[in-house]
C-alpha cells in the first residue's frame, strides 16, 4: 500500500488550502468553469498536480444528480455514419472539446428505432445532455429528446424553435459561391445534385444554387437528389443523362456525391473540366482523392463539432450561450472547375 493510500484520498479542501483559495474556486476549476481568474486557475492546477488530487466523480454525480455523460445522437445507419468523412470530422471536434472536461461521450446511431429506445435511454437519466447531428424531417424522436435534456444541434433544426441552440455553416452562401464560380468559368447550363430536401443542409445548398442562377439570369437546368452518398450521386447523374439533360456545369452538394458523379461521367466519356465543370461541397479527403481533384466548398466540420460541445457544456454549467452560431464557408479551387 502506498503512502498516499495510507493517508487517504486528497480532499478538495486540502487542494483549496494548498492553493490559497476557497473550496468553491477549486470546484469551479475542476468543473471547467471560466469564472476563475488566471492567477487562481494557475494556483489550483499547481496544487492539484502537487497533491495528485483526483476528483471523486461518483460522489459529485450523486450530489448534483449529474451523470457526467453526453449523448451524441446521429439519426443515420452505420454505413452512412462510417462512410462519410463529414461525421469523422464533426465527431473529432466534439470529442476534442469533451476530452478537456469531466464528461464522457456516448455515441448513439438511431436511424431505425421503432421502439424509441434512444428516447427512453435519454429520459432514464443516463446522460446530462445531447448533441444531435444529421437529422431529418422524419426524425420526430429528437423532439422528445429535446424536451428531456439540454440539446445542441449540428445544423439548423428541421423544426426550428425560438429557444433552440445550434451550430451551422452558411450552406446558402456556400451553394451560391459554388454556382457563381461555375458561372464565372463561363458555364451557362448548370445542373445540381442535391442532398435530401428532408434535411436543412440539402434545402439551403439548393437555395444557394438557385440564388446564383437567378442573379445571373440563368435558368435551372436539372436538379436531382443524391442523398449525400457516392452511390446516390452516381444514380442522380445517370438519371440526368438518361433524360437527355444538356449541361456544362454541375454543383454537387457534397464531395461524396461528386465522387459518384465523376465516376458516371467517366463511364459516359464526358471529360471534366473540359466538357463539364464540377464543384462539390465539404472539402473532405474525398476532394483530393478523386481525379481530377475537386473544386469544392470547405466547411469547418471539426470546428463545428468543437463549438457544439462547448455550447452544451456551457448550458450544463448553467450558462447562457448564444442560440445560433453560424460558421463561414470557403471556396477551394482545384482542377474540376
Amino acid at each position: 500500500m502506498s503512502i498516499d493510500e495510507l493517508r487517504g484520498a486528497v480532499t478538495i479542501e486540502e487542494v483549496a488550502a494548498a492553493a490559497g483559495v476557497s473550496r468553491s474556486t477549486v470546484s469551479r476549476v475542476v468543473n471547467g468553469s471560466t469564472a476563475v481568474s488566471p492567477t487562481a486557475l494557475e494556483a489550483v492546477n499547481r496544487a492539484i498536480t502537487e497533491l495528485n488530487y483526483v476528483p471523486n466523480r461518483a460522489a459529485r454525480s450523486l450530489a448534483s444528480r449529474q451523470t457526467l455523460a453526453i449523448a451524441l445522437v446521429v439519426p443515420e445507419d452505420t454505413t452512412r455514419f462510417f462512410g462519410d468523412p463529414f461525421f469523422a470530422a464533426v465527431v473529432s471536434g466534439i470529442n476534442a472539446r469533451i476530452s478537456r472536461s469531466d464528461y464522457v461521450l456516448n455515441l448513439i446511431l438511431a436511424n431505425d428505432d421503432p421502439r424509441d429506445k434512444t428516447t427512453s435511454y435519454v429520459r432514464s437519466g443516463a446522460v446530462d445532455g445531447a448533441v444531435i447531428v444529421s437529422h431529418h424531417t422524419s426524425d420526430t424522436f429528437i423532439d422528445r429528446i429535446a424536451a428531456s435534456v439540454p440539446v445542441v444541434y449540428g445544423g439548423r433544426p428541421v423544426r426550428e424553435r425560438e429557444n433552440d441552440y445550434y451550430v451551422d455553416v452558411d450552406n446558402v452562401e456556400g451553394g451560391r459561391v459554388a454556382t457563381q464560380h461555375l458561372i464565372e468559368r463561363g458555364r451557362r447550363r448548370i445542373a445540381s445534385i442535391t442532398g435530401p430536401v428532408t434535411m436543412p443542409a440539402g434545402v439551403d445548398r439548393l437555395q444557394g444554387y438557385r440564388d446564383a442562377l437567378a442573379a445571373a439570369g440563368l435558368e435551372e437546368v436539372a436538379v436531382e437528389d443524391g442523398n449525400f452518398t457516392a452511390e446516390g450521386g452516381a444514380r442522380a447523374l445517370e438519371r440526368m443523362l438518361e433524360a437527355g439533360v444538356e449541361f456544362d456545369g454541375l454543383f454537387v452538394a457534397s464531395d461524396l456525391m461528386a465522387r459518384g458523379a465523376l465516376a458516371t461521367l467517366a463511364r459516359a466519356g464526358i471529360r471534366v473540366p473540359q466538357d463539364v465543370g464540377i464543384v462539390g461541397f465539404d472539402d473532405s479527403p474525398v476532394a483530393t482523392a478523386v481525379t481530377p481533384a475537386l473544386t469544392t466548398v470547405r466547411q469547418p466540420s471539426h470546428e463545428q463539432g468543437e463549438h457544439m460541445a462547448s455550447i452544451l457544456l456551457e448550458l450544463l454549467r448553467g450558462g447562457r450561450p448564444q442560440h445560433v452560431t453560424m460558421l463561414a464557408t470557403e471556396l477551394i479551387v482545384r482542377d474540376s472547375a
